[in-house]
């Protein structure tokens, strides 16, 4: 990134990465929501048929995967690692959720 030559210029390119940072935080989210959307098609699936809402194999191979990909990208593997951690930690919770309620219904 060239410097800014004057403070009036830094504060316009202040601006322009931060309209990127905003446009990139809106990227995560609906990709979340999405993401979301479909581990609850997959709670439902599990809860149907009895399966049980963790998959620590398939937890594993994604965090591999995830921290491979992270390292591709040139980003810390650590925080790839921690972030798809807490993410499986709340999809967990969704699915042990979803099978509760299909408990309830059940019995």
């Amino acid at each position: 990134m060239n410097m800014p030559e004057t403070a009036d210029h830094a504060r316009e390119l202040l601006k322009d990465l931060r309209r990127s940072i905003d446009n990139f935080d809106a990227i995560l989210i609906h990709t979340l929501a999405e993401r979301f959307r479909c581990t609850k098609a997959v709670g439902e699936l599990k809860a149907l048929h009895g399966l049980p809402p963790s998959d620590p194999n398939r937890e594993k191979q994604q965090i591999e995967r995830l921290r491979r990909l992270a390292k591709d990208a040139d980003l810390d593997p650590d925080f790839a690692e921690k972030f798809l951690a807490f993410i499986i930690r709340e999809v967990i919770r969704h699915h042990e959720a979803i099978a509760a309620k299909n408990e309830d219904v059940a019995g």
